[in-house]
C-alpha cells in the first residue's frame, strides 16, 4: 500500500543535481551560473576551477554531482554532456542586528540561494 511512483520530470537523456542552502545572494550566484550555461561539462568544470568568485567552488561541486548522477544513475556518456540548465532561486534570509549609535540597531540580512543544474547528453547529429 505504498504511493504510486511519480513520473520523472526530466527526459531520458538528462540528469540533475541541486543545492538548497548556498550562502550567497541569488544575483551573485547567477553571475557564476551564466558563465557555464550551454557549455560542455569538461570546459565548465575547468572554467569554475579558475574562477575568482568564492561561490564558484560550490557551483563546481553541484556540477560534478550532476555529472556523477548522469554517469552512474542514468548511464549517460560523460564526453557528450553539456550544461542544459543552471537555475537560481532565492532561499531563506537570516536577519541579524548590528548595533549602531545612540541605542539604535540596523538590520543585517544574510541571504541564501538555491541552485539546480541539469546536464543533458548531446545527440549524435549535433556533434
Amino acid at each position: 500500500m505504498s504511493k504510486k511512483a511519480r513520473p520523472r520530470d526530466l527526459a531520458e537523456n538528462e540528469a540533475v543535481a541541486t543545492a538548497e542552502s548556498l550562502r550567497t545572494g541569488a544575483i551573485k550566484l547567477n553571475l557564476v551560473a551564466e558563465q557555464i550555461r550551454g557549455m560542455d561539462v569538461n570546459r565548465a568544470v575547468a572554467e569554475l576551477s579558475f574562477s575568482k568568485k568564492r561561490i564558484a567552488k560550490d557551483v563546481k561541486k553541484v556540477l560534478q554531482s550532476a555529472i556523477a548522477n548522469a554517469e552512474n544513475n542514468h548511464q549517460l556518456d560523460v564526453d557528450r554532456l553539456y550544461v542544459a540548465e543552471a537555475t537560481i532561486g532565492r532561499g531563506m534570509v537570516m536577519k541579524r542586528l548590528h548595533a549602531r549609535a545612540r541605542g539604535r540597531g540596523a538590520r543585517i540580512e544574510k541571504p541564501f540561494s538555491k541552485l539546480r543544474v541539469v546536464v543533458r547528453e548531446r545527440a549524435e547529429a549535433e556533434e
